[in-house]
């Protein structure tokens, strides 16, 4: 069974928890939705049997330490200002971490640490910036293309 952390339950995860749960069942992952607000991620997983609802700290360091043990990959939908905590000891604990956020000065300083511990980092995977990123990118080639 992989393990997914998602932090953070806010309303920009919706979506994205609703979707991991119902995919888990035919891929075997278990949901941890970690956020400072315990209803919040409870209300989130709905009482999906492959979710849990975790309190969670990001200022925590032990908590976060914890929480990056447990997962097999990280999903940060924390604000953007928050990321680095838990990608700091994504790079201790060598485990991959995506987030919806732009890339920052604080993050892209840690690209060196990141590809020497073998794992991956990556940024602007949400609707904005992400998937507009992506559709502009596919006009633009096609324009090329014409």
């Amino acid at each position: 069974m992989k393990n997914i952390a998602i932090l953070g339950a806010g309303r920009s995860s919706s979506s994205l928890i609703r979707y991991l749960l119902e995919q888990s069942e035919k891929l075997d992952w278990k949901i941890r939705v970690c956020d400072y607000n315990l209803e919040a991620a409870k209300q989130k997983i709905n009482n999906h049997a492959n979710g849990e609802a975790v309190e969670f700290d990001v200022f925590d360091h032990s908590e976060v330490e914890r929480e990056v043990k447990k997962a097999d990959l990280i999903v940060s939908m924390l604000p953007a200002r928050m990321h680095i905590h838990v990608i700091e000891e994504a790079i201790k604990q060598k485990k991959s971490i995506v987030t919806p956020s732009y890339i920052s000065p604080e993050v892209r300083a840690l690209e060196s640490a990141a590809k020497e511990a073998g794992i991956l980092i990556m940024n602007e995977l949400g609707v904005d910036p992400g998937i507009d990123h992506m559709s502009a990118m596919k006009l633009l080639d096609e324009i090329r293309e014409e």
